[in-house]
């Protein structure tokens, strides 16, 4: 494995960053690998679109190294909202999901509703925000076809127990959007039958990059409403409109994008060789030193503090009429972070830079004053 340190020196974000749930600035290795295949493409010599072809097949072995599931389970995606289009909208049956996931989740189940009448959403009653086993366990219904959840919510920094609703649910589906925590966060994907992600955020891989996961039980009872030319099992289906695949490749509409599968793969990649539960360990120390500077300051930190609850994301609620005097603040001291209703969140990878903890001080100070005045 490489070390934590060659992962962390990748990180070019200037002081102050604050927000990998909203966007991550990709890492050196992707810079790198994105003006390698930049100039592959644009010197076009013989030979060189074959080169550009396998980076398909480089992502997902990729992400087969990261989930547990086979490279032929996975189909690449250009984000997660798309991944779980493909999924919602080849289901049938009721899906139970929560109203308050990032909008992605219940978008893609009322479209589907909407369009083929094949799907229903039941909404899930949560304990402000959090999905936890118990709370799916009371609310199935025999209908239930499926389950979707996020790994990590993106306003409560709750990490979802995927093994816990795995043991409730039996084999209905299980549809993970993992975006919020994949690469960062060890977690039982294959205890899962649909997992979809970007690499937009904690991946630091950049825009259009992602991937559909699914398990022989989803190929079964998923049906690939929007499956184009390269779905099939034929490589050229000339002449004939031939069957989808009955693999995930069956849950593709054209092909892809291989620069960005490339800078996809070399963020994949870099993971695995450092191991994810090394930088999962970075992380948490990192969050830990952010909920310990703003404990000094006597912020409401509404964020789970138990390390078997929490990801990357630290969310802070001070009082109402302080908010604008509180986002003022960090903005004044050049953090970056992402305001949601009256809720600040700060989002911490596995490098976390002295002169960020610094600015962030700063500002915490700052607020403090004008609230004591």
């Amino acid at each position: 494995m490489n070390s934590l340190q060659s992962f962390t020196d990748g990180f070019r974000d200037e002081p102050g960053y604050l927000d990998f749930g909203r966007v991550g600035p990709i890492s050196e290795a992707v810079v790198e690998e994105t003006l390698g295949q930049t100039e592959v493409l644009s010197r076009a010599r013989f030979g060189s679109l074959e080169h550009l072809i396998e980076q398909d097949v480089r992502a997902r072995t990729a992400v087969s190294a990261l989930t547990g599931f086979t490279a032929d389970q996975i189909a690449l995606q250009p984000n997660t909202s798309s991944g779980l289009m493909q999924a919602m909208f080849g289901l049938t049956g009721s899906v139970l999901l929560s109203a308050g996931d990032f909008p992605s989740v219940p978008f893609a189940a009322v479209r589907a509703a909407e369009a083929l009448h094949a799907v229903t959403p039941l909404w899930l009653e949560t304990d402000h925000g959090r999905v936890t086993p118990g709370q799916i366990r009371d609310q199935l219904t025999p209908a239930v076809a499926a389950v979707a959840v996020c790994l990590v919510d993106s306003r409560t920094g709750y990490r979802t127990d995927l093994e816990g609703i795995r043991q409730v649910i039996g084999d209905r589906l299980l549809i993970v959007d993992a975006i919020q925590g994949f690469g960062v966060v060890e977690a039982a994907y294959t205890a899962a039958d649909v997992v979809v992600s970007g690499g937009q955020k904690w991946m630091r891989a950049g825009w259009g990059t992602g991937f559909l996961a699914l398990s022989e039980r989803a190929l079964d009872r998923l049906v690939p409403v929007y499956s184009g030319h390269v779905g099939t099992d034929t490589d050229d289906p000339w002449d004939e409109v031939t069957p989808p695949s009955h693999g995930a490749r069956a849950f593709r509409v054209t092909n892809g994008d291989s620069i960005a599968q490339a800078r996809f793969a070399a963020a994949l990649e870099q993971t695995a060789d450092v191991g994810v539960d090394i930088i999962q360990t970075a992380m948490n120390e990192n969050v830990s030193q952010i909920i310990e500077l703003v404990d000094e300051f006597v912020i409401d930190v509404v964020s789970p503090r138990d390390i078997r609850e929490r990801a990357g994301i630290v969310v802070l609620e001070p009082p109402s009429e302080l908010l604008t005097t509180f986002v003022a603040s960090l903005h004044n001291h050049g953090i970056t972070a992402t305001t949601r209703g009256s809720t600040v969140r700060l989002s911490v990878h596995a490098a976390l830079d002295p002169d960020t903890v610094t600015m962030l001080r700063g500002a915490l100070t700052a607020y403090a004053l004008t609230d004591t005045y």
